[in-house]
């Protein structure tokens, strides 16, 4: 025991420097900060008064994001004051309709966490405990340099994270073509003169898996320098509408129209690819079935016009194809990363400017080995023998894993951010399986759909009173830059940063486990757990060698360190320092896709939809974001409402395999017919769950619909293209 109070004593003592100097209650000025909401990272100015944020907008000295800023950065003030924001840990007192809340101490709350995961692993095994990360972990420095130390510390095989929803498929064919998890081609959108979009829409994501904000204007910017921007996608989304060219395709079928184009540049001889690739005759041979006929008769996209891009992409100057979320979840949502890929790499736009190319970041995860490369299949889950990847199970498996008795069966859960209720496939049914935990912890700022299931929630500091670096998505960025953002305000007393927080867990939880430390590792473990996310960066900074803490100080607009260059095949994390274009994986996953169906006539498919002015399943209880039109309606062809009889605003049922949702449908041009689509992270039911000041949102869950079975080669979901019958709730009068 008192090596134990002296190890803490020890670790407590070491300085936090870099804590930058936040404005006090009485500040009025300015300070620059950023908007870490999503990946686009968007440097921002603060207006405040007396203490008060009365302003925010794009800071134009940011040499990444020039000015630009979205709705949500102007209403990041609004996370900082919202009075619905938990800012003491709180405590679940009784069971059912007469549960409450109760403010507690954070020694109090610590403990009980501590005490509640401790017991499930003494008692029934270290994969009694199942742990998910939510997205916001990657928009925090403090998550990303103390939250992965902490979950190694437990061992358990039973994590899940927000990972497996959206982009694991790119992930899974990064580490099999590239040797790296996280060596993902980024589009030279600035250079580019013909940009090939699949799924994606940037101009309401700010770019994802490619941090590109600003990107209304750099699409005009493309135009205006002759180049051409075209979309496939079942819906004509945002992005579509300021393409030169768009292209209605049915969800699941990407992979064929993608494979179809890889076709005809080999039968058509426009392929260039690089020196460094291996496999070619294996890929040509592969890929030959996958005609542009055979995908138009699935896809609804035209032979010719499959043939016309693919003919068009090789002939462009600099060329970059990219897709995303619509790609990624899907069934096949690893062939189509793979061929996204390959048509960079045999255009001769893989590694080239105004083609892909990866960023060199200040601070390379990579190159660093701050991150592994990946691994897959090293085991499985425990119900459905799915497959892990990186050391994590498909979150499509974590609600079995709850409910299912047996050896290795979760007992208690700890959450940290993120509302897998909501945004996770069948949340309906993982949201009764948390409430039948034995014990759960939640590290969260809100009371929401997830976290009202938890037994105590311990609520960390905000974006704007934490110092931030943007690990992993200057990783991802169009250009090469850097920028450190000190707090702008101070730490309220009795609050605690997340960092703080994780290492109050592995300290607390591991005095109560039932087991034994080497005195050596205890003491890493408490100067590890102990160092500050700012100094932990300084260091980090300081072996990258491309800039400083202390320039990054003098800077805190962000420095440029320059556009993206040709870094191959030096950069390459495989053992041959060469690429496999044929990976026996992928093409053995082709025999999957050989059994793909057109729907039925009648038979609708449901996909998803983000907004601007949406943060995946939170900010809705922002007025700032809600007003205006409602988006939360189910969205349908006007000839899909009229071969069923349903008018435009009636209120339908939509029902999947697992579950059915009442929303109102709004009749939209926009949508492919036999398509329809919801917005992803909406359904809030905010009575009895959020404290005090919450406001109503409209909307339902579109993961009430998607189903856990449908999953790609890689684990991910797949929550686009999921099979709905839509049927008028009370018969429309005409």
């Amino acid at each position: 025991m008192d090596l134990t109070q002296d190890l803490h004593r020890i670790a407590r003592s070491l300085p936090l420097v870099g804590a930058g100097n936040p404005v006090g209650e009485d500040y009025t000025g300015t300070r620059l900060g950023v908007c870490n909401l999503c990946e686009a990272i968007c440097g921002i100015e603060l207006t405040i008064d007396n203490g008060d944020v009365t302003g925010i907008r794009g800071n134009p000295g940011d040499p990444l994001s020039r000015g630009h800023i979205c709705p949500k950065g102007v209403a990041l003030a609004d996370v900082y004051t919202d009075p619905d924001r938990l800012r003491r840990p709180v405590k679940r007192v009784g069971d059912g309709p007469d549960a409450r809340w109760e403010e507690v101490s954070w020694d109090e709350a610590l403990d009980l966490a501590a005490d509640g995961i401790a017991a499930a692993i003494n008692d029934h095994g270290r994969d009694a405990l199942g742990i998910y990360l939510g997205n916001p972990n990657a928009h925090s420095l403090g998550a990303l340099t103390h939250g992965i130390g902490l979950i190694r510390s437990f061992k358990t095989r039973n994590k899940y994270s927000a990972s497996s929803v959206d982009q694991i498929p790119h992930m899974y064919v990064g580490m099999l073509m590239f040797g790296h998890q996280l060596l993902l081609p980024v589009p030279d959108i600035d250079r580019t003169s013909y940009f090939l979009v699949f799924g994606a829409n940037p101009m309401a994501s700010n770019g994802s898996l490619m941090t590109v904000p600003d990107f209304p204007n750099r699409v005009r910017e493309l135009k205006a320098r002759g180049g051409r921007m075209v979309v496939f996608d079942p819906r004509r989304t945002e992005t579509a509408k300021v393409a030169t060219e768009h292209h209605f395709v049915r969800p699941g079928s990407d992979a064929l129209v993608l494979l179809a184009m890889v076709s005809t540049l080999l039968a058509e001889g426009l392929v260039t690819p690089p020196p460094y690739v291996d496999n070619l005759d294996a890929l040509e041979a592969a890929v030959a079935p996958y005609t542009p006929e055979r995908a138009a008769a699935v896809s609804g996209v035209s032979a010719e016009v499959i043939r016309q891009v693919a003919r068009d992409f090789a002939a462009a100057d600099g060329a970059a194809a990219y897709g995303r979320i619509g790609l990624s979840t899907q069934g096949y949502g690893s062939i189509c990363q793979w061929a996204i890929n390959l048509l960079n790499l045999l255009t001769g736009n893989f590694d080239r400017e105004g083609g892909v190319l990866f960023p060199e970041p200040a601070i390379d995860g990579v190159k660093q080995k701050l991150i592994g490369r990946g691994h897959f299949d090293l085991w499985q889950s425990r119900v459905r023998t799915m497959p892990e990847f990186g050391g994590e199970l498909p979150v499509a498996c974590f609600r079995e894993e709850i409910e299912t008795p047996g050896e290795g069966q979760i007992k208690a859960v700890l959450t940290l951010a993120g509302n897998p209720v909501l945004s996770t496939p069948d949340g309906r049914r993982l949201g009764e399986a948390l409430g039948g935990l034995d014990f759960m912890a939640s590290v969260d700022i809100y009371l929401n759909e997830t976290t009202r299931h938890a037994n105590v929630i311990l609520p960390p500091t905000t974006a704007l009173e934490r110092d931030q670096y943007d690990v992993v998505f200057h990783m991802l960025s169009v250009r090469n830059t850097a920028r450190f953002t000190p707090a702008v305000f101070a730490k309220p007393a009795g609050a605690m940063h997340d960092w703080e927080i994780f290492r109050e867990l592995v300290f607390r939880t591991d005095a109560r486990l039932h087991r034994t430390k080497p005195l050596r590792q205890r003491i890493a473990e408490r100067v590890r757990f102990s160092t500050s996310p700012t100094v932990i960066v300084t260091t980090l900074l300081a072996a990258g060698r491309k800039t400083s803490l202390r320039a990054l100080r003098k800077h805190p607009e962000g420095v440029d360190l320059g556009p993206l260059r040709p870094t191959m095949p030096a950069r390459l994390e495989t053992r041959t320092k060469r690429i496999d274009l044929a990976p026996e994986a992928l093409v053995a996953d082709l025999a999957r896709l050989d059994s793909f169906e057109v729907p039925a006539a009648d038979e609708l498919v449901l996909i998803g939809r983000r907004h601007k002015s949406d943060c995946n399943s939170w900010m809705h209880n922002s007025e700032r974001l809600t007003r205006g039109k409602p988006r939360h309606q189910l969205l349908m062809h006007p000839t899909d409402l009229a071969a069923r009889g349903i008018a435009d605003g009636a209120l339908v049922t939509v029902a999947s395999r697992v579950g059915s949702v009442e929303v109102e449908v709004a009749a939209a041009e926009d949508m492919m017919p036999g398509v329809v689509s919801l917005p992803h992270g909406y359904g809030h039911q905010v009575e009895g769950i959020r404290l005090g000041h919450a406001r109503t949102v409209p909307g339902v869950s579109i993961n009430d619909l998607t189903d856990p079975e449908r999953l790609d080669l890689s684990g991910n979901a797949a929550l686009s293209g999921v099979p709905v019958t839509v049927s008028a709730l009370v018969p429309a009068t005409v």
